[in-house]
């Protein structure tokens, strides 16, 4: 960041009175940039004792599988944006049950979390950022192709919660860095 959003003059990284970290502020009109964490947002929607999954079309990841999922977006809640994700990325409607799990993950300032969804009678197709969808018992899960350390373990949780028929908020860091 270089130049203030609020009055254009060039940025200083400083750290303001009263704060313990570094922040772009503007010396001209007293403006504090803060850069925070993104949001990621996602379901595991269900059908018929199955998941959906996508098959990524875009980097990062492309060609591997997660759950629908993406950036909360400014003025929408977290269960509107895990909705949005699932319309994108599936054309696929669901009805958002519980929280599942919270993956903190620091090295790409990101946090995700993620929701148990019922899938709308089962309907889903391609959306502009996958390739294909469709539904997977936990024996034909592509375990290998999975995008991502956060959609592993959130089907995990998922799949040992449905197995002990008691589901909770599982919460775990992620600071590992992913191998190319």
């Amino acid at each position: 960041m270089k130049f203030c959003t609020h009055c254009g003059h060039p940025l200083v990284l400083k750290t303001p009175p009263g704060d313990h970290l570094p922040r772009y502020v503007c010396e001209h009109c007293g403006a504090i940039h803060y850069e925070n964490p993104r949001v990621v947002v996602g379901c595991v929607a269900e059908w018929q004792h199955k998941v959906l999954l996508c098959r990524r079309a875009i980097e990062p990841r492309a060609g591997l599988w997660t759950l629908p999922a993406g950036f909360l977006e400014n003025d929408e809640t977290v269960e509107q944006g895990a909705r949005r994700e699932s319309r994108e990325e599936a054309l696929a409607e669901v009805e958002i049950l519980a929280p599942l799990a919270l993956v903190n993950v620091p090295h790409v300032h990101q946090v995700h979390l993620m929701f148990r969804a019922r899938l709308a009678q089962g309907r889903h197709g391609v959306g502009a950022e996958s390739l294909e969808t469709s539904l997977f018992d936990e024996a034909s899960i592509p375990w290998p192709e999975i995008a991502f350390p956060s959609v592993r373990y959130t089907l995990e949780c998922f799949f040992a919660d449905r197995r002990r028929e008691k589901f909770e908020f599982h919460i775990t860091t992620w600071s590992k860095p992913l191998s190319a």
